[in-house]
Order: structure tokens, then C-alpha cells, then sequence
């Protein structure tokens, strides 16, 4: 039978079961047994479904308590000064508060009061990483056992594994160096770590490894080439017996692919469903005594595989290079995808028929392998419910809508345009809406607290009604509104109690979206989405968030913001439809989010932020394609602003991101007013727009939202002196990073609080 491996296993649990073991060891009300042995279960579960898959290489070292790229810090001993490393092992605690900070928390580091690293999101995805902070002096050791640990783990129950580490260059390349150096003079201390790791695996008797090197299918530069052509020969020396199974995904090769096939590995993984394009170079490069893996099912989608096409192309690798030389494999890691469809119980067999979520994207690896061996009589009841139910999703009359079709089809540039530009505008908006300078906000949503999720899901499951539930949201949103009040805030916001999730609250009320029960995937730490399912033309029947805008702003006499999520976010935090370019999906929800602010605007709405966190996220990794993406997102965004008169002021908000590669992109969208996560940063990602000369308004998150640490007043007014030092006062915003859904209360006050105090002592300085 041809080879099969998988890249990597989602690792939250088929029940989120490392999400609530994770946030129970943080809040002290579990012990680190109790964490240890859910990681356990979790791990054996997964090794144990790919092993009965009939998956024949399985990755270790695939799991995470928070995320891959910290454990590669935590592997090789990177600890920022700040932390107070020792130098030997980096326990749970520190590895914990490297990625959420920390503060006085007892015997947890010593109530060392430090802040979190950066985070920031993965290639294009929307799952986040923490960036590593490297120095000219870095110095690197084995530091961590994980890895070996895992190994030796499923070795016991019986599984030989294939252990995967990030690969050493684009180990470099995703940190950023604190001190100007360059990342990539660190190479040569960081493979003298690298040859330790492997001299470690050979003698706990490791046979394969998988090295992910993401970075080969980006634009590399020449020194970037040169690092590759350094690194490996002294790994591949290093690994001895081990075989070397490099990893690529995301996107084609492109000019790398003969790099990638000269590195010497016995192994090279490319991604065919993203970088379909390359199949033949592929093929052509591959030597002798490599084999090629094919990465044909999709591990960023929940689309079933067209089995047909994969298995046409499996049996030209094979024809090319023979049964022993061909993997089939996934696109990337499964970690993208929800665990099990069996789940789903409740979802309607037609939909259901048409997705596969990681538990049986395995099968698909088997049945694709199997057929592409000649032994298609064995699989033929699985190939022919998917030729079936392939056609039967091209036929059916729930994916199209001729109206939606039409109006994209309309599309003329008097649809993306205000009707003046930004400076006269400026003018008219604070005429209408009276603010002070330096006004504050936040970014949208409050802390949805375990009685407010208790209240939701008791009504989903008929155990409370209707009236009985909206008077609850009713009394939550009034609460927050004062508290708003009662601190001195500028700009309220109603809290969002109503919404479960800032993309699946748009979607239950958009037609051509559906919704699964647990489709939970990883997006940071233990913070878990569980993303809508774009499967036809988008519409909106009716107003989505009007009646609540206007409820609260009926409770104050300040101005309440109307909240919304654009169309690229939606777009990019949703399982898309893969049977049309993204393109025409994103504007059928631009007009959707545009019928939404024009009705916010016509009940008396002055402020309407529509977030675009994800506008950066969803840049191609390829420069070639980025013009063509940038432009569509952009009229995308546009076309959802541009129907509101010029009084009316439209704010957007985007989440940690390069923005030096996008200023342009932003300039272009024309918004009044955006809000930037700056404070892990230390105001750092404000220099695009300063270098740019942004002439619009910005809010620069002066606190850190996604740690519970609660800054000083003192922190928040030195990184709002810092962006003073850069922008016009009559420029700047001042709010929290992001949304505060998942903090909780005590936090929020104290930190909002704070934050509204350095204002006004700020204030006080320049007025």
C-alpha cells in the first residue's frame, strides 16, 4: 500500500477538553496532575484514531498547552530577560506566563509581575502564535523535554511515532530581534541546539522527524536562501540514522521548490491544495532517494475531498515515481479543522454528507492511498458515496440566489465611495458628535461571564423564554452602560451579550451560512471558535443589530457605538464555500453589512465600527497575489461603509498584524476612525502608520487584553505619551487592544479604570 502520514492533530479535545483543563489549572481550581493527565488522555486518543485510520506516519510533539512556536522557545531555553529564567528547565508556569503574563500570583513565578509576549497570527490563518523576542547575545539549550517526552509516551501504548520541530530558520524568521540585530545571525548558536535535539532523539531511538519549514514557500530573500543551505547539512549530519521529512504548506513553492528538494532531506511535503500549480515541477525535482508527499486533502477546510481528482493525481506521482516513494498526506496540520463530524448530530444529512472534518480527513488519506494503489474494490463504497454526494452539492437549489448574483454583478465604483473625503468629513463629524481630545472607548464587546453563557445556552435548550432571556440581556447591557458611565468613558458600547461569537452572531442571521455544534477549532491558548459555514449565496433577511443599538442607546445620553463585523473578518473566520473565488463570496457579504449600517444609521446611530481584524490575516503569502487581494478586500470593505451620509463616523478595528505590508490597503479603505492592537508591541506596530503619515484617526491599544495582568495607570500613560510623541493629539483614540468577551469583571474594571485615568492625566499634561 502507498505511504500515508499526517502533519498534525487538532489538540483542544473532541469536547474542548484541554480548554477547560488549561483555564481550570489558571484559575488554581485544579492541580497540575489533574491538567497532566487530561494532556494524556487527549494525546492518546489522537495517536490511537490516526493509528486505526490506518495512518502510517504519526506525528508527536504535535500537541500543545498553548502553542507550537512557544514550546520551540521553551525547547531551546528563549526566555525573554524579563521572566528570570534560571536556565535549566522552563516549567508550566513560566511557559504560561511567557504567553499570558503575569501578576501576583503567589507561588506561580514568584508574583514576578511581568507582561505577556507578543502574539500575533500564523501565516494566513486565524490561529495566533507567540513571537519569540531574540537579542544579539541570544543564547540557546535544551531546555524542555516535551518532545521526548511525547515520544516515549506513545512508544508505551504501542505507536512509533514521527516527532515534529519547527525548523530552524523559520524558527528565526517568526521572532523578532528586541535589538535591532539580525535574527539570522543567531543561526549559527541555534543549530549547535539543533544538533543536541537530535543527538537526544537518536538515543531514545526516533527514526523519522518531521521539520516544518513554513518560510520555504514565502519570497525569500538571499540571505534567507543562504540560512537554508547552512542549516540543513549540519542538521542532516546531526540527525545520523534519523530520517529528515521536511514540511511545507500554505502555498506553492514557487522559485524555492529546487531549494526545498536540494536540502538533502529523505522527505519533502508539499501543499497541492493551495499550490495544486506545482504538482509537476514537483514531481520533476524530486531525487532518487527522496520521496514526495503529497499534501491532497485539505486541512483548512471542512469540504469533503473530491476523491476523483486526488486520485488522478496520486496515480501520476506513483507512474512518476513509483509506489515507494509517494506519500499521501493532508494539505497542513489538521490542527485547522474540527476533531470528529460523528459530533454533529443533529445536522442535516445533505449538509453533513458534504463535509469531513481531521477525524475523517484520515480516512480520506487512507481511501485516496488504497484507490491510488490499485485496490480501489476494497474503498469503493466510500469512493462512490463521494462521487454522489460531489454531485449532488453541484445541483443543489440551496446554494444559489439569482437576487445576490445579480446585485454583485451591479457593482460600480459610486458604491464604494463616501461622499466626501476624510478631511472634510472630519469636519462635519465633530460638528454632529461632541467628544474631547484623546476621546476613549472600547473595542466592543464585555466579559461574557459564566452566568451570561448559562443564560444562553439555557434558552437554546428551552429551559428558559424568551422574555425571560432578553430581560436578562436587557439588565446586562443597562449594567454595562453605567459602569461605562460611572468610570467617564467617551464612547459607549452596549457590550454584545446578546452576540455568542462577533462572526456566528452575523452568520445565524445571514442566508447561505449553517451552523455545526461542535466545530470548535484552536485560535489561541484556550481560546477556541467554532467558525459558521459559508455553503451559498449570502444575503440578510432582516436588520441584524438595530434593535439592540437602539434599546442601548435609549439608556444614555453619550454616544453609543453600532457594532459590526466586516466582511473580510467574516470571510476569513468562516469555513468559504470552495466551489466560487473568495472574491465573490466576500462582496455578497460587503452588500449584506452595508444594508446593516445604512439601518443603524437611519435609527440615530452617530458611530458605527465595523471590525476588520482579519484584513491582514487573509494577505496571500505569495507578494504576486497580494494586489489582487488587496484590492477586492478593500472594495469590499468600502462597499459596506459607503452608504452612510458624511456626518456619520465609521470606526474600524484590526487585531495584531504586520501592517507595514498593508498601510496603503488601509489608507484606502477610508475609514474615520481604526483601532490597532499596539501594546504588546510597546506602540511599535504604530510606526507603519507614522512612517505612512495616516491622515485618518487612530486608537492604539494602550492595554493588553488577551492576559489577565491588570497595567498601571502609569504603563498606559507611557505608551499613550508614546503615541503622542508620533501623532497629532486630534489623531489619537485611546481603547484596549481588543474586545473584552473573554476577561472577566474584576480585571476589566480595574484596567478600564486605569486606562480612563492616564487619559485624563495626559489630557491634563497637553491641553
Amino acid at each position: 500500500m502507498l505511504k500515508t502520514a499526517n502533519l498534525g492533530f487538532p489538540r483542544i479535545g473532541a469536547n474542548r477538553e484541554l480548554k477547560k483543563a488549561v483555564e481550570s489549572y489558571w484559575k488554581k481550581t485544579s492541580s497540575l496532575t489533574d491538567l497532566q493527565n487530561t494532556a494524556s488522555e487527549i494525546k492518546a486518543k489522537n495517536w490511537q484514531a490516526q493509528k486505526a485510520a490506518g495512518i502510517a506516519s504519526i506525528p508527536s510533539n504535535d500537541f500543545s498547552f498553548y502553542d507550537q512556536t512557544l514550546d520551540t522557545l521553551a525547547l531551546f531555553g528563549a526566555v525573554p530577560d524579563r521572566f528570570k529564567f534560571a536556565g535549566e528547565n522552563v516549567d508550566l508556569d513560566l511557559y504560561f506566563a511567557m504567553a499570558r503574563g503575569n501578576q501576583n500570583l503567589g507561588a506561580q513565578r514568584d508574583g514576578i509581575d511581568v507582561t505577556a509576549m507578543e502574539m500575533t497570527k500564523w501565516f494566513d490563518t486565524n490561529y495566533h502564535y507567540i513571537v519569540a523576542e531574540f537579542k544579539k547575545t541570544q543564547q540557546f539549550k535544551i531546555s524542555s523535554s516535551k518532545i521526548f517526552d511525547e515520544y516515549l509516551e506513545a512508544k508505551k501504548l504501542g505507536i512509533e511515532t514521527r516527532p515534529v520541530v519547527l525548523g530552524p530558520v523559520s524558527f528565526l524568521l517568526l521572532g523578532k530581534a528586541v535589538d535591532g540585530s539580525n535574527r539570522l545571525d543567531l543561526l549559527d548558536n541555534l543549530l549547535v541546539a539543533y544538533s543536541d535535539l537530535f543527538k537526544k532523539l537518536q538515543e531514545i531511538g526516533v527514526k523519522d522527524v518531521q521539520i516544518d519549514e513554513p518560510f520555504l514557500v514565502t519570497d525569500l530573500s538571499a540571505e534567507e536562501i543562504q540560512a537554508y543551505l547552512k542549516a540543513f547539512p549540519q542538521i542532516k549530519q546531526a540527525a545520523g540514522s534519523i530520517k529528515l521529512h521536511l514540511a511545507t504548506y500554505f502555498e506553492s513553492l514557487g522559485k524555492n521548490a529546487a531549494l526545498a528538494f536540494d536540502l538533502g532531506t529523505s522527505s519533502v511535503h508539499v501543499d497541492l491544495v493551495r499550490g495544486s500549480e506545482q504538482f509537476e515541477e514537483v514531481l520533476n525535482l524530486t531525487k532518487p532517494d527522496q520521496s514526495l508527499s503529497l499534501g491532497l486533502v485539505d486541512g483548512r477546510n471542512i469540504w469533503i475531498n473530491n476523491f476523483e481528482n486526488s486520485i488522478s493525481l496520486a496515480k501520476k506521482a506513483v507512474e512518476k515515481l513509483g509506489k515507494d516513494r509517494v506519500v499521501i498526506a493532508p494539505s497542513c496540520s489538521l490542527l485547522h479543522t474540527p476533531v470528529d463530524l460523528a459530533a454533529e448530530s443533529e445536522l442535516d444529512a445533505e449538509l453533513k454528507s458534504w463535509l469531513s472534518f481531521a477525524t475523517q480527513k484520515l480516512s480520506e488519506i487512507a481511501v485516496i492511498a488504497k484507490a491510488a494503489d490499485g485496490k480501489s474494490s476494497e474503498v469503493q463504497a466510500a469512493l462512490d458515496a463521494n462521487k454522489t454526494a460531489i454531485a449532488a452539492r453541484k445541483t443543489s437549489n440551496r446554494i444559489n440566489n439569482a437576487e445576490v448574483q445579480k446585485r454583485v454583478a451591479a457593482i460600480n465604483e459610486d458604491l464604494m465611495k463616501r461622499k466626501s473625503g476624510f478631511a472634510a468629513r472630519k469636519k462635519i463629524q465633530s460638528a454632529h458628535i461632541d467628544l474631547p481630545l484623546l476621546p476613549t472607548t472600547t473595542i466592543g464587546s464585555f466579559p461574557q461571564t459564566k452566568e451570561v453563557r448559562k443564560y444562553r445556552a439555557d434558552f437554546k435548550a428551552g429551559k428558559l423564554s424568551a422574555d425571560d432571556y432578553e430581560k436578562f440581556l436587557q439588565e446586562e447591557t443597562v449594567r454595562t452602560i453605567r459602569f461605562q458611565e460611572e468610570i467617564g468613558l467617551d464612547v459607549l458600547v452596549h457590550g454584545e451579550f446578546e452576540r455568542n461569537d462577533m462572526v456566528e452572531y452575523f452568520g445565524e442571521q445571514l442566508e447561505g451560512f449553517f451552523f455545526t455544534k461542535n466545530g470548535w477549532v484552536q485560535s489561541y491558548g484556550s481560546r477556541c471558535v467554532k467558525p459558521p459555514v459559508i455553503f451559498g449565496d449570502v444575503s440578510r433577511p432582516s436588520a441584524m443589530t438595530v434593535k439592540w443599538a437602539e434599546f442601548a442607546q435609549s439608556k444614555t445620553k453619550k454616544i453609543m457605538k453600532g457594532m459590526l463585523t466586516g466582511p473580510i473578518t467574516i470571510l476569513q473566520w468562516s469555513f468559504v464555500r470552495d466551489d466560487q473565488p473568495r472574491k465573490t463570496t466576500a462582496l455578497q457579504i460587503a452588500f449584506a453589512i452595508r444594508d446593516e449600517v445604512c439601518d443603524l444609521e437611519k435609527a440615530g446611530i452617530k458611530i458605527i465600527q465595523i471590525d476588520e481584524a482579519a484584513l491582514r490575516e487573509g494577505l496571500p503569502i505569495s507578494r504576486a497575489k497580494w494586489a489582487d487581494y488587496l484590492k477586492w478586500s478593500v472594495e469590499a470593505f468600502r462597499i459596506s461603509a459607503s452608504g452612510v451620509e458624511d456626518r456619520t463616523q465609521v470606526h474600524t478595528h484590526m487585531c495584531y498584524s504586520e501592517f507595514n505590508d498593508i498601510i496603503q490597503a488601509i489608507a484606502d479603505m477610508d475609514a474615520d476612525v481604526i483601532s490597532i492592537e499596539t501594546s504588546r508591541s510597546q506602540m511599535e506596530l504604530l510606526n507603519a502608520f507614522v512612517n505612512f503619515k495616516y491622515p485618518n484617526e487612530i486608537g492604539p491599544g494602550v492595554y493588553d487584553i488577551h492576559s489577565p495582568r491588570v497595567p498601571t495607570s502609569k504603563e498606559m500613560e507611557d505608551l499613550l505619551k508614546k503615541a503622542l510623541d508620533v501623532l497629532k493629539p486630534e489623531q489619537i483614540w485611546v481603547n484596549p487592544d481588543c474586545g473584552l468577551k473573554t476577561r472577566d469583571w474584576p480585571e476589566t474594571k480595574a484596567a478600564l479604570q486605569l486606562m480612563v485615568d492616564a487619559t485624563k492625566a495626559v489630557r491634563a499634561e497637553i491641553q
